[in-house]
């Protein structure tokens, strides 16, 4: 028996290339493409996959959808209770493009939490500015990270691909999870844990998304309780951080240093204080980025798509 066609609406804008590949990967299907648009009055009325990043309104307001794919790991938007309940009660279901992006992501993050150790930021700076050549300082403050603690807030795909990237370092690595399932390649611990966690952690590495319960889930009582010397990483999302207790941990030196790739607002405006922080390191949103991005966002896409045809479990679920 032939599958069924099915009526794709695609809001992506990427490279003439890449939509050549989505259009090939797509044939025998209709394909309906909206760069970069997401409102209602050119949204395809029957259509019945989504893919990019449609607006919650009008993926409530067509009930035809049953399958959403959104070329991000995040789904913040749709991270919500009643919105998940809806979703469920018309049997659609929810897919995200974390196998994407959790290599760059796990890369970027050992490259910081090594360079760190290694003290090259330090040693950048010298060269921008004064190039003293402060060997024996940098020598004396570089340390090794074998035996020492990472804690990771949130295990999913990045800390996943995290955690074994620094395995053989042989660190101490701890996953807090909302509900551990026991079967964690490391040791996981509910949140009613964290704070005794904290005060262990070397490294407390912040993979949170975005939702009504991690709004400033790092506050100034989680960072109070962190270990003095303790070195901080996000590439969460910003709101899940109270950026001003951040940014007094690090003036007063009870933390040794912040790394942050997510921000709030992004783009962090120029004036805020965190640019000049003390040892506070900031990327633009990059940890995800790579050559070939978009075209592997595709081929997750279409992969998922024969999944889907098929009837055969889907890469990325969330609901």
């Amino acid at each position: 028996m032939t599958n069924p066609s099915l009526k794709i609406w695609a809001n992506v804008n990427y490279p003439e290339p890449v939509i050549n590949l989505l259009r090939e990967g797509t044939s025998g299907h209709e394909l309906i493409l909206t760069p970069g648009r997401e409102d209602a009055l050119i949204y395809p009325r029957e259509a019945d996959v989504a893919f990019g990043q449609p607006s919650v309104e009008i993926i409530l307001r067509s009930p035809r959808i049953s399958w959403i794919h959104l070329d991000s790991a995040g789904y913040d938007k749709f991270d919500d209770e009643e919105i998940k309940s809806t979703l469920l009660s018309r049997g659609a279901v929810l897919t995200t493009s974390s196998t994407v992006f959790s290599e760059p992501c796990a890369q970027h993050l050992l490259a910081m939490i090594m360079s760190l150790a290694r003290r090259l930021p330090q040693a950048y700076a010298s060269q921008l500015s004064d190039r003293s050549w402060p060997m024996w300082n940098l020598r004396e403050q570089s340390f090794l990270l074998t035996g020492q603690t990472a804690l990771l807030l949130g295990f999913g795909a990045i800390s996943r691909r995290l955690s074994e990237l620094l395995a053989p370092l042989r660190m101490n690595l701890i996953a807090v999870r909302r509900r551990p399932t026991g079967d964690e390649p490391v040791h996981a611990i509910g949140e009613a844990e964290i704070k005794k966690h904290l005060l262990l952690a070397d490294h407390v590495i912040n993979i949170l998304p975005a939702n009504a319960g991690t709004h400033h889930f790092i506050n100034s009582e989680l960072i109070a309780a962190m270990k003095p010397g303790a070195i901080f990483y996000n590439i969460g999302r910003g709101v899940t951080v109270d950026q001003d207790a951040l940014f007094k941990a690090l003036k007063v030196g009870h933390l040794a240093a912040a790394y942050l790739d997510v921000t709030e607002p992004e783009p962090l405006p120029p004036e805020h204080p965190l640019w000049t922080a003390p040892n506070c390191f900031i990327s633009p949103h990059t940890a995800g980025g790579h050559i070939g991005e978009k075209e592997r966002l595709v081929r997750h896409f279409l992969d998922n798509l024969r999944r889907f045809v098929n009837k055969n479990d889907l890469l990325d679920r969330v609901i």
